[in-house]
């Protein structure tokens, strides 16, 4: 029996025809997704789901999807699917991460033009009948230093073009390597030196805890007197009510926002403020874009449901169905090994070396790979997945490197991990056991056997006595529980770590009162995705 998919938002004609050319029966419903009652009355019907935002793909939708196999979202963005519970499900979660990003950049270059001659004021008033020629008197961009926060995939492009406009190009990245740097032709800076220098300032990173109100009160106040403001990222990265306050006292000469802290922005402190360009979300919104994303899912789906082909998924690695039943427990392992990195660094990262060794170096090491920079990359960026990492690795400058050898130590099998940043190497190694548990063997060189879990503590010290007391007596005041504690040393008195694998997350205030003791050369909390 052929396999049926449902098309519940827009979808181009072309993009229905690849699933009924490929063997895919098919219905296309665009306006079901706005109706969420008649979508669940119908869902279990189907093996794939393909939508863009109006679709809620909730809990309560994939509870009743009893055949769905796959989502495939037409675009980027997937807060209107419960990525965990299609997990739950088995249901793969597949979208379309390049399919807009020159239309995205565009959108923000066309929204820096518009900023800087006041083009929306300037034609209002001119079709109102006014001649107000002196009123409207714009800038420049020609030489004009310009901010780029996030140099990325669209950031990069935003760069690119901004050189073209024989701008000054200033970026500020973690991830941004000097050999990125200068193919760009930007100058890698700080984030507080970009503040300081830019004429205008455009953001292109991905929300997360680290990047919410990067344009704060504080930081507005830090940027140069007639700054302009462009966000065509995410909301929430800009504080709308401190960014109103900068322009009405005139620090801020001009702002353009795509996007909004609350969607749809009925209401705005920034709305009626003059030289503020305001954009429905249009940056994806072309007739190229629109299409790629669509025929570009189309294939995906089809793909995975006549071949088991999986491409652009956010919760399952490119392997087939023979491999996966092999490989899981060494993904979760590669993925973790991938986020200790990743955690324990915020500079610039130069190159990931990955280390295979014993029967595990036979494997997919293309997955494994993916899975490991995936790792690295999504503490700070989320919208990395196993598919997109490596690109996302390459468009950052990143050196990827692969070793394989035979049987060499204790373990059947391990990987070994070290990153390469501008000042440091760090390595860790880990090992999957009979039970398919992932678990860490080597940090910094040193051996030890920790489980992991979802909460993590790592410190490390000096092997001086009263450690462990510490710890533990530090955990039980602040009434968290160690469900392990794994320990390990150079030698006495020589360089010594301990990994904690605790019940719950652990508040900021128990790491200060660690280092508050003077006894850690680091603390730090870790978090992992185990299930």
């Amino acid at each position: 029996m052929a396999p049926r998919v449902l098309v519940s938002d827009e979808l181009s004609e072309t993009a229905v025809q690849i699933f009924r050319d490929r063997g895919v029966e098919v219905d296309y419903m665009p306006k079901l997704g706005k109706d969420k009652d008649a979508l669940a009355a119908i869902i279990d019907q189907y093996d794939g789901l393909a939508i863009r935002s109006a679709t809620k793909a909730t809990e309560k939708l994939l509870s009743v999807a009893s055949k769905l196999k796959v989502i495939g979202r037409a675009g980027i963005g997937v807060d209107n699917v419960d990525i965990p519970a299609a997990s739950k499900k088995g249901v793969i979660v597949m979208n379309t991460p390049f399919g807009n990003s020159i239309t995205t950049a565009e959108h923000a270059i066309a929204m820096m033009f518009a900023v800087a001659r006041q083009l929306p004021e300037a034609n209002a008033s001119t079709q109102a009948g006014k001649w107000e020629k002196s009123r409207f008197m714009g800038v420049e961009l020609f030489n004009k230093t310009l901010g780029v926060i996030g140099a990325g995939n669209i950031g990069g492009i935003v760069c690119n073009r901004a050189v073209g406009l024989h701008m000054k190009v200033v970026a500020f990245d973690p991830f941004l390597s000097d050999e990125r740097a200068k193919q760009l032709g930007v100058t890698k800076v700080e984030l507080d030196e970009l503040l300081a220098r830019a004429d205008f300032i455009t953001l292109h990173v991905p929300l997360t805890d680290k990047t919410r109100n990067i344009l704060s009160a504080e930081n507005l106040a830090k940027t140069k007197k007639g700054v302009r403001i462009i966000n065509c990222a995410r909301g929430g990265l800009v504080d709308e009510v401190a960014l109103a306050a900068a322009l009405k006292s005139g620090h801020v000469a001009g702002a353009a926002l795509d996007v909004f802290e609350v969607e749809p922005a009925t209401e705005s402190p920034l709305f009626n403020l003059p030289n503020v360009v305001c954009t429905p979300h249009l940056g994806a919104s072309t007739t190229e874009a629109q299409e790629n994303v669509a025929l570009q899912v189309a294939e995906q789906m089809s793909d995975y449901l006549l071949t088991g082909a999986v491409s652009n998924a956010l919760n399952m690695p490119n392997v087939t169905a023979e491999e996966a039943a092999v490989m899981g427990p060494w993904i979760k392992l590669a993925s973790h090994l991938g986020a200790f990195i990743g955690q324990m660094t915020d500079e610039p990262i130069k190159a990931i070396n990955i280390l295979y060794d014993g029967t595990v170096a036979g494997m997919n090491l293309a997955a494994l790979n993916s899975a490991v920079i995936a790792g690295v990359l999504k503490t700070q960026n989320p919208d990395v997945n196993l598919v997109s990492a490596p690109i996302v690795a390459k468009d950052k400058g990143i050196q990827i490197s692969t070793t394989r050898q035979d049987k060499t130590g204790t373990f059947d099998a391990y990987i070994k991990v070290t990153m390469v940043t501008e000042k440091r190497e760090r390595s860790v190694a880990g090992t999957c056991f009979s039970d398919g548990k992932p678990r860490f063997i080597q940090i910094k060189g040193i051996n030890i056997d920790a489980e992991i879990g979802a909460h993590m503590l790592y410190t490390t010290n000096e092997d001086v006595p009263g450690i462990i007391g510490l710890l533990g007596m530090t955990m039980s005041k602040n009434n968290v529980n160690i469900a392990n504690f794994t320990l390990g040393r150079e030698g006495i008195g020589k360089q010594a770590i301990a990994i904690l694998y605790l019940d719950q997350a652990i508040d900021p205030k128990v790491l200060e009162t660690l280092e508050s003791t003077g006894m850690f050369q680091q603390v730090k909390a870790l978090q992992f995705e185990v299930a």
